[in-house]
């Protein structure tokens, strides 16, 4: 077929190269335009401008679709069918309605569940047991499309939110040569209201451990927010007071008596923390201003007396 791409960060990159490797044709990359980054402020390409100029193909980069030189632009490459993933612009009407099939939207969730843009990470978050991925047939609202196609996928309680992210990208890139391959014969399904959640944006302060939360669900927090922001908490130590220590990973462990933030007795090269309800022992952490390290070489050369 003949398609538009429109996507931006990691999580599109496997499903441009899917797509290329099946065969369509590409007749134009959207992506977002350069932006400064690091701590240099250099203007910087997308993951997704970078595969795209690594297959030579077509790339768009405008601030908005919405104008009308841009609209006659994408008109023009007359393409079958514009597939989005996570490109990070709404898609106004003119768009939607430009190729014969449509606009088709990759989205990391059950639809209606987790609506918006942190999907991933809100379903670890809750606690979820399972996830997936549903193929949309976009319209004006935010994921509100008719389902195409829908593939599950479960969450282990090993997985963080990159190792979802990764499952799901596979998933995902599955998932919509499938559905081309299927286009003529797929029938839509309506959401169902009544099932609709929201995945709005992570924020840093959600970073900030309450020890007085369940281990459970202090445990989900470090799984969602790692890669990003990373949940964390101010540490006290024999060496130092108050600094920052994030925490990359933990396991929750049998309850125990004591307050919230303090450190358990624990073997040596272990660490176990309090909770509101049973305790954590950390696997993983990262000082701030320092590498991350295992537990056992982080309590080799600090011994935590509290965390808040």
């Amino acid at each position: 077929m003949r398609l538009i791409f429109a996507g931006t960060p990691d999580f599109s990159v496997g499903v441009l190269e899917a797509l290329y490797q099946a065969g369509h044709k590409i007749v134009g990359v959207y992506t977002q335009p350069d932006r400064p980054k690091g701590r240099g402020r250099v203007l910087s390409s997308c993951p997704v401008k970078e595969k795209a100029l690594a297959l030579n193909l077509p790339i768009f980069q405008p601030n908005s679709l919405k104008d009308s030189e841009t609209q006659t632009q994408l008109k023009s490459l007359q393409a079958e069918v514009m597939v989005v993933v996570a490109y990070g612009q709404l898609l106004p009407l003119e768009v939607l309605e430009t190729p014969k099939y449509g606009c088709l939207n990759i989205h990391a969730s059950l639809l209606p569940r987790w609506r918006g843009a942190a999907p991933i990470q809100r379903a670890i978050l809750a606690g979820d047991k399972q996830t997936g991925i549903g193929i949309m047939q976009m319209n004006e609202g935010l994921d509100t499309g008719d389902i195409l196609l829908e593939k599950t996928c479960d969450i282990l309680d090993s997985d963080t939110a990159q190792s979802l992210h990764d499952k799901l990208a596979d998933l995902g890139a599955q998932a919509i040569v499938e559905a081309l391959d299927n286009i003529s014969s797929l029938s839509p399904t309506a959401q169902n209201e009544a099932g609709v959640t929201y995945a709005k944006k992570l924020s840093k302060d959600e970073a900030w451990i309450d020890w007085s939360q369940s281990a459970v669900a202090i445990n989900h927090q470090i799984r969602a927010f790692n890669p990003y922001p990373i949940a964390q908490a101010n540490a006290t130590s024999d060496k130092f007071n108050a600094k920052v220590l994030r925490i990359l990973s933990a396991k929750v462990i049998d309850s125990c008596h004591l307050n919230p933030g303090e450190v358990i007795d624990s073997p040596k090269g272990s660490c176990y923390i309090a909770t509101g309800d049973g305790a954590l022992s950390l696997e993983q952490v990262q000082l701030a201003g320092k590498k991350a390290l295992n537990i056992k070489d982080f309590t080799n050369a600090y011994q935590l007396t509290k965390l808040e």
